[in-house]
């Protein structure tokens, strides 16, 4: 099987203890959760891919700050290779902020599972099925004053 790779890039947008994600139902109408953002597009810079991704999913405007996580998801590793096989991606995941404080979230183009968006409390992460799942630490340490955990930017091939 051959291997197609593709650059994303990822929104982390935190506030008051939540993190702002998109809600989904898997094939077995198991709920899970991702963070904002998606592919990015031959010509487009990773700044304009996750904002074009934040207007899709979750119809709103961000600002787009600094890079904070670099992931791989080497598909045919992990436990959707079933469902993924034959993906790689890179994610880039980058801190953002909404452009609005009281949004109203109307996605424009949702993803293909995306029935919704929710946030979730960083302190309950454990709760959800969030994926990567290897980022739960590292968000809820993020989120701490001062930072509670030294987080790597590469978390490697991690779901």
């Amino acid at each position: 099987m051959s291997m197609h790779l593709r650059n994303a890039a990822k929104a982390v947008i935190i506030r008051d203890g939540h993190l702002l994600t998109t809600k989904n139902v898997g094939v077995l109408d198991n709920l899970f959760y991702l963070l904002p953002g998606g592919g990015q597009d031959p010509g487009e810079t990773l700044t304009e891919a996750i904002q074009r991704e934040c207007m899709e999913e979750l119809g709103v405007s961000i600002q787009v700050g600094e890079l904070l996580f670099v992931r791989e998801y080497i598909a045919d590793n992990h436990e959707f290779a079933h469902v993924d096989g034959g993906i790689h991606a890179i994610e880039l995941m980058f801190r953002c902020a909404l452009d609005t404080e009281d949004p109203i979230f109307s996605a424009t183009l949702a993803d293909t599972y995306q029935i919704g968006v929710e946030w979730l409390p960083l302190d309950a992460l454990d709760d959800y099925s969030l994926y990567p799942q290897a980022l739960k630490p590292y968000l809820t340490a993020l989120a701490a004053t001062p930072p509670a955990l030294k987080t790597p930017i590469y978390l490697g091939d991690v779901n």
